[in-house]
């Protein structure tokens, strides 16, 4: 049986690409942590596996949980368990393993990430039934992805800083904002299966200034980092270059036209990502001398 197929087709179960919206998150926490207790080889590895056992596990659990829901919506039939690519009991297996991952490399991180595996599994597998019962979904989504920096500090340094939930929190509005802008294309179903979601319930163009302001409020965290940390000046910088990446974002989806949800979804989000991570790295490196 050839395996490259079947990895293929997990991979987009999970939508493995995705991966780079928080994983930039988790490393700038690293980096950051890295001033009170120096993070090693060994200890950035297992922090790698926790965040890939984690998100693949809440992933598969989403695709499991919504597998109905997806047959029905013409957007969604094409994924991997409606069209019978992969089966439930197949997807289950990967959940598990998934799951299993994740608490290893938390174990092997510490007893207090060990401990800790199971509320987080547990609110990331939460998400998937939170548009059964409320438009605050995509803030549940936030919320359980926002957890990865906070995540990061506790592996490396053993504690919780306010500090650095000013980065989840960052996140948190950056992973809700965008959400809600892709969930403007299954308005319309979401009414008719009864499903939960902000632009449900208040409209595509009140959700895109729902989206803004969440966007809004993730630069202003992001840019408030730099006097919490004491970074360079070129942090801000490139926060700026973010702030205008997020104006661009909105600007090219429009309420009565949603064609290029795909290329502000993903394009646009993928630099910004990337940019939050160069920012703390350039930050932490350049402090003290630009």
């Amino acid at each position: 049986m050839n395996i490259l197929p079947k990895i293929v087709s997990y991979s987009r179960m999970i939508k493995l690409s995705h991966t780079i919206f928080a994983l930039p998150f988790a490393l700038s926490a690293a980096i950051l942590a890295h001033r009170v207790t120096p993070v090693t080889s060994q200890k950035l590895f297992w922090i790698i596996i926790a965040m890939f056992g984690a998100r693949s596990a809440a992933m598969g659990f989403n695709r499991l949980a919504d597998a109905s829901v997806d047959a029905e919506n013409p957007r969604t039939a094409v994924r991997e368990i409606p069209r019978g690519v992969i089966s439930k009991a197949d997807a289950s297996i990967f959940v598990v393993l998934s799951a299993l991952l994740f608490m290893i490399a938390a174990a092997n991180l510490s007893s207090l990430c060990f401990l800790l595996s199971f509320p987080v599994l547990a609110v990331l597998c939460f998400y998937s039934y939170a548009k059964r019962f409320t438009w605050l979904t995509h803030i549940i989504l936030g919320f359980s992805i926002g957890l990865a920096p906070l995540a990061v500090w506790i592996a490396v340094n053993g504690d919780v800083s306010w500090k650095i939930g000013i980065l989840s929190m960052a996140l948190l509005t950056y992973i809700a904002g965008f959400d809600i802008l892709y969930a403007c294309q299954d308005v319309e179903f979401d009414r008719k299966e009864s499903l939960y979601s902000i632009p449900a319930r208040f409209g595509v163009v009140s959700a895109m200034r729902i989206s803004s302001c969440l966007h809004v409020l993730s630069a202003v965290c992001l840019a408030s980092l730099y006097w919490l940390f004491s970074l360079s000046p070129v942090y801000l910088v490139i926060v700026g270059i973010i702030a205008g990446l997020f104006i661009l974002e909105h600007t090219l989806v429009d309420p009565h036209d949603l064609t290029r949800i795909d290329i502000a979804f993903f394009h646009v989000n993928s630099i910004i990502s990337i940019l939050v991570l160069a920012a703390v790295l350039s930050g932490e490196m350049l402090r003290g001398m630009v």
